[in-house]
């Protein structure tokens, strides 16, 4: 049945679309994978039956994942987010307040606009210190005093 691949190339699409408003970049692949088994529904016809089309989409889901996201990322994000280099999100060099001690090694609080983050420092810093970001990973700030 050609309908039953259609579908699943339309929720291929409706979820790869679905990727645009959630962060993360997994959805996508999800919508890969359906698109996938869309395509093989069309190969395949009638031989192709729920059962099957069900392994083949939780197999492709598996393999689009483990193989493809890491590549896929760096290059719609353009560098390495994850570990902070290769990507400037605009954080470094920004002037903030500490609202908690920060005492090496555990983290304190900053206050970086209208938004508190948690943040790290090489030497210790005082509640109300004013700070300068070095730099970010994920959602912890490093950070110096001025």
């Amino acid at each position: 049945m050609a309908s039953i691949a259609w579908l699943w190339m339309y929720a291929g699409a409706a979820l790869m679309l679905l990727e645009l408003m959630a962060p993360g970049f997994v959805i996508f692949f999800f919508g890969l994978s359906a698109a996938s088994v869309g395509l093989l529904k069309f190969a395949l016809g009638p031989t192709l039956t729920p059962v099957w089309q069900a392994i083949a989409f939780s197999v492709f889901s598996i393999l689009y994942l483990a193989c493809l996201r890491r590549w896929l990322k760096s290059i719609f994000t353009g560098g390495k987010s994850e570990e902070g280099e290769d990507f400037d999100d605009g954080f470094a060099g920004r002037i903030g307040k500490t609202t908690a001690d920060i005492l090496p090694p555990q983290s304190g609080r900053v206050l970086l606009g209208d938004a508190e983050w948690d943040a790290v420092a090489s030497s210790p810093l005082k509640a109300g210190t004013e700070v300068k970001v070095k730099s970010r990973k994920n959602l912890t700030l490093e950070v110096e005093a001025l």
